[in-house]
């Protein structure tokens, strides 16, 4: 898993000093580390679901590892407009701007799909993602070795692999900084020899690639690339790419896992919050039925903690309890194969309790 990966990008926590009285009646300075703000937007859907399982695992996790976590509820998508008229009100977005990170579950539902285009659900992701300067998404492929039976890939060796979306010079250092943490292999995805604005971005990519003389740089047209996907995943390791190439490539690379409930993402800015959200959207169609899959929403907490939050213990905690459940043959009807051994299908509540019970031990 991307679990001992981390990219350099979470700022180091200012911790405070406070003062203890031991029994004697000295007193002793301690250091106390304050709480990180969390704006929590559990959305439309699923998404209020999953979201409860997230917060619940983080707070017992940090329990465990010494850290605490303030959790503030807002609104976003449809829930919103509902509520204000708005997708992305402004007390939304000034809560954001003032946690430490954002999580967010799911927005978006068939309720909403006639509205102007103005006031869609979907506005308010893309708002806060601009107002956020959110410009680097990571998209973590992962495929754990308990789902490889379910994975598009099952007869072949396959491996995470992490997609980055979006802007050329400043993505790219984040692309390079990314592989020089995990195997020093970075693939730069383009179609140079047709479009203006890859050779613009090939050329900036291999500028770049000066600076980080001990990351293996490769380039490859799209089209080759989502070939290669299928052919030869393990060829990749970390993929930059635009962000329409990047959109499919994401997409088809989600197969490996064999569900899009299994796969976590974030979108970084590098100087402030960042937005940590499961790949998969809201599912109206199973929203209340205690169906849902909370295994990528639990998965985009663990980024949250590695990557703005300096937290990387609670990060392996979250994410050694996805690995265990699945372990224990526990599946939500997403992954749920019938006939494979040692399996059995759960509700979300029955897995939950089971994530809640490891991340707790």
């Amino acid at each position: 898993m991307l679990a001992s990966k981390s990219l350099p990008l979470a700022p180091q926590r200012r911790p405070s000093v406070g003062r203890r009285a031991s029994p004697s009646g000295r007193v002793h300075h301690v250091i106390v580390c304050k709480a990180h703000k969390i704006c929590v937007l559990p959305g439309d859907g699923i998404g209020p679901e999953i979201m409860s399982v997230a917060t619940k695992a983080l707070t017992a996790a940090g329990q465990k590892e010494g850290e605490e976590f303030e959790y503030m509820y807002e609104l976003i998508g449809g829930a919103a407009i509902d509520a204000t008229g708005s997708p992305l009100p402004d007390k939304t977005l000034a809560t954001a701007k003032a946690s430490d990170a954002v999580l967010l579950a799911a927005i978006g539902g068939y309720k909403w799909d006639s509205y102007p285009n103005e006031i869609r659900p979907e506005k308010g992701l893309l708002k806060i993602r601009s107002e956020l300067n959110a410009f680097a998404n990571l998209r973590p492929a992962i495929v754990p070795k308990q789902e490889v039976f379910s994975s598009c890939q099952k007869n072949r060796r396959t491996s995470d692999v992490i997609f980055i979306e979006w802007l050329v010079e400043r993505i790219a250092r984040v692309a390079f900084e990314a592989a020089r943490k995990r195997n020093k292999r970075l693939c730069s995805v383009e179609k140079s020899n047709v479009l203006e604005v890859s050779q613009l971005w090939k050329e900036v990519v291999t500028k770049l690639g000066k600076d980080y003389p001990d990351v293996e740089l490769t380039h490859m047209y799209v089209d080759n690339a989502a070939m290669q996907l299928v052919r030869n995943p393990k060829y990749f390791d970390v993929v930059v790419t635009s962000n329409l190439f990047g959109d499919i490539l994401s997409d088809e690379a989600s197969m490996l896992a064999g569900s899009l409930g299994m796969l976590p993402s974030a979108s970084i800015s590098g100087d402030g919050p960042g937005i940590y959200e499961p790949v998969h959207g809201s599912a109206p169609d199973i929203a209340g039925q205690d169906i849902a899959n909370p295994m990528a929403m639990m998965l985009s907490a663990a980024m949250m903690c590695r990557y703005d939050l300096d937290c990387p213990k609670v990060s392996d905690r979250l994410e050694a309890a996805v690995s265990q459940v699945l372990d224990e043959g526990l599946r939500t009807g997403d992954i749920f194969k019938e006939g494979y051994p040692n399996t059995r299908k759960v509700k979300c509540s029955e897995l939950s309790e089971h994530l809640l019970r490891i991340v707790s031990a």
